[in-house]
């Protein structure tokens, strides 16, 4: 028989930090651990990694495991990549900092963003532009119906903008165990984005590396991002919004500083979420403990005691009247469980 708690916090294993509760908890560090502990249970657990993407909006009556399958090891090589293969329970920055030891290229742009190994893949995570998908060769996992375990190929993930399979038509049926990566040998830098050049200068003259790039990125992160250590969050609640350009043409010419740029989708913007939530007033508005992050306007934050209702409560008003303003839906980038 495994060990189960019984009404755990998970408190510390969710970076909204919200106080709710788990009938029963557990931890597995194996793929054989996993299966022991599944042979216990008569339902599908809820399966948490590092708890940065998701809102708990209230205790759950039944099972919730932990991810804890550790390990990085590099498992081939060529000319131009190193394959990586990392267990879903590492620390996703503990990952990029092995890399940057070993000039391993390829996720130095993704420096600092909270949360495991496992989730990557999910939310197909991406920031200054690149994304997990671009350096994502294959992954297992664990599939709940049959309690096998299944390989699945980029294009089998189907990635998408913060989206995947995983978040869709598979959500809640498979298990991440580890994720393979394919790392350039030869760096191919991406400094184009937001301020990177900017913080480079500032910081060693403009010098390309995959070290500066991350450190660049670590501190716009610091700086325009709240610490999820000190101020309970998860990250980007909403996701920048896609519509056609002609009704960007069409708000811009109501609204002259709207924020927008192309997206790949053929006829369509992309416009900056926070930028609307701003416009509509959001941005530093505190209820109790529940609020949105005066540094960026798309975090939502627990200032201490908020519950995950009081989240999605105000989750549904910002929508609601950004909707109201400027005829856009927005949409959660975080999963409520």
């Amino acid at each position: 028989m495994s060990t189960w708690e019984e009404y755990f916090s998970l408190k510390e294993y969710n970076t909204f930090r919200i106080a709710a509760k788990a009938r029963y908890f557990s931890r597995f560090t194996s793929t054989d651990h996993l299966a022991a502990l599944l042979a216990e249970i008569p339902v599908s657990p809820v399966v948490l990694g590092g708890g940065s993407n998701i809102l708990l909006s209230g205790d759950i009556d039944g099972w919730v495991l932990i991810n804890g399958i550790r390990g990085i090891d590099l498992v081939d090589e060529d000319d131009r990549y190193f394959y990586v293969r990392v267990g879903a329970g590492e620390n996703w920055h503990g990952f990029v900092e092995y890399c940057l030891d070993r000039d391993w290229a390829g996720v130095e742009n993704l420096s600092l963003i909270p949360g495991s190994v496992g989730a990557a893949p999910m939310q197909n995570i991406g920031a200054y532009g690149v994304e997990l998908k671009d350096v994502f060769h294959e992954l297992e996992a664990w599939d709940l119906q049959d309690g096998k375990v299944r390989m699945f190929t980029l294009n089998d993930c189907r990635f998408g903008y913060r989206e995947s399979v995983f978040k869709r038509e598979y959500k809640g049926r498979y298990i991440i165990l580890n994720v393979t990566f394919r790392l350039n040998r030869d760096p191919v830098f991406h400094p184009e984005y937001g301020a990177i050049r900017e913080e480079l200068a500032k910081m060693n003259g403009g010098e390309l590396s995959i070290r500066a790039i991350s450190a660049a990125v670590i501190r716009i992160r610091k700086a325009r991002l709240p610490d999820p250590a000190l101020i309970g969050n998860a990250g980007s609640f909403f996701k920048n919004p896609s519509i056609p350009g002609e009704q960007f043409a069409t708000l811009k010419t109501q609204f002259p500083d709207i924020v927008g740029y192309p997206d790949p989708a053929e006829g369509m913007t992309k416009v900056a979420g926070g930028w609307l939530i701003e416009q509509c007033g959001w941005k530093g508005y505190r209820r109790g403990d529940a609020g949105v992050s005066d540094r960026q306007a798309l975090v939502l934050v627990n200032y201490g005691r908020a519950t995950g209702r009081e989240i999605y409560d105000l989750s549904e008003e910002i929508l609601q009247s950004v909707w109201k303003k400027f005829g856009i839906a927005l949409e959660r980038e975080v999963n409520i469980i």
